[in-house]
């Protein structure tokens, strides 16, 4: 079977012998691996940590297929709660969350916002609550998946939007984080390809993961 993977080597050490043992990452994703399912052998394990074992408990999913397309993937149902977690607390630091606020609030973010608002509520302006393009009134930024980046004044696909990110008139992310708020329309895998993140909060992903992954292991 064709694998349309990227394949690294990686250095074990057994006892005291140095083996290679090659790990796959997705080729439509780099950062995420793929290991061998050992309880199913047609499926493969699909985890941000290129540790093996993978931990089970925290990886992304699993597909019968390679890359993941939406009818061969089973989602983790206890990844996503990590991921909107990880979303919730550091968004609002995100380089590119903080230059969509900045967007919204120039002269030419406002018109880009409401156009935004627009097509999101199907209205003639910004909503009542102050929405997207609402100048000096600020609105609500999406956080959104990288795998298909919308075209300038569209928003996101609601499969694409992880949640959204509030922000007063100045730019400034309400109550420090934003009170981020998840959009309930996500999906891990869709016809576009598989979670893509920035690299910031990928980084923060991959942290938080690690730790659980280290407790996890700690009480076996």
């Amino acid at each position: 079977m064709n694998i349309p993977t990227t394949t690294r080597l990686l250095r074990a050490t057994p006892r005291l012998a140095f083996q290679l043992r090659a790990v796959s990452t997705l080729s439509n994703n780099p950062h995420i691996y793929a290991f061998k399912d050992p309880n199913t052998p047609s499926s493969y394990i699909l985890t941000f940590l290129s540790h093996e074992p993978p931990t089970s408990s925290i990886a992304i999913g699993s597909t019968t297929k390679l890359p993941p397309i939406p009818s061969s993937f089973k989602e983790n149902p206890k990844f996503l709660p990590i991921l909107q977690s990880v979303i919730a607390e550091n968004a609002h630091a995100d380089p590119f969350i903080q230059s969509q606020a900045a967007v919204m609030i120039s002269s030419a973010g406002a018109s880009f916002f409401q156009a935004m608002r627009r097509q999101q509520t199907g209205s003639s302006g910004a909503s009542d609550q102050g929405g997207y393009g609402s100048a000096g009134r600020g609105g609500f930024v999406h956080v959104f998946d990288q795998r298909r980046m919308p075209e300038y004044g569209r928003i996101p696909d609601p499969e694409d939007i992880f949640g959204s990110v509030e922000v007063d008139g100045q730019g400034q992310f309400v109550d420090g984080h934003g009170r981020y708020e998840a959009s309930g329309t996500y999906r891990i895998v869709t016809n576009d390809g598989i979670l893509g993140l920035s690299d910031f909060l990928r980084e923060k992903l991959v942290e938080r993961l690690k730790l659980q992954e280290a407790a996890e292991r700690h009480k076996k």
